[in-house]
């Protein structure tokens, strides 16, 4: 098969090349529409939420935090968590991120309202977030 009959959709899928020159190489770019919804387990198994929006650092240009929604049912009563994207990793061939922390790492840390938000320029929170998970997001 040639690179112009190449069907993208088993690598879209699983995240991996499965041919051509780049074949088997890491999964290095994802759009923000293609995990924002994702769910995040810890290396157990275990549901820790689902990936509800992303804060991008408008200096560097890369996504500084990703913001987990936790304990929502049906979308009503959750709490939300900005977490360091340095945090995550993709699971290889499913549509889920792996944070290597615990439910009670992810529920003790900094955390906010759905309808409260911090300010984007609000350095007390997000210095808050980062003293939690150790992480300097300073371009």
């Amino acid at each position: 098969m040639s690179m112009l009959d190449k069907s993208y959709e088993v690598d879209n899928q699983t995240g991996t090349n499965q041919e051509g020159p780049d074949a088997n190489r890491p999964l290095r770019r994802l759009t923000a529409t293609s995990i924002i919804g994702d769910k995040i387990e810890n290396p157990e198994g275990d549901d820790l939420g689902r990936i509800d929006n992303l804060m991008i650092n408008v200096r560097s240009g890369k996504i500084d935090y990703v913001v987990i929604e936790y304990g929502s049912f049906l979308g009503l009563g959750g709490k939300l968590f900005a977490i360091p994207f340095s945090e995550l990793r993709p699971a290889p061939g499913r549509n889920v991120f792996i944070l290597d922390r615990d439910e009670e790492y992810l529920k003790n840390s900094p955390g906010f309202d759905q309808t409260h938000w911090p300010d984007t320029n609000d350095h007390t929170y997000y210095g808050d977030v980062d003293l939690y998970w150790g992480y300097s997001a300073v371009p």
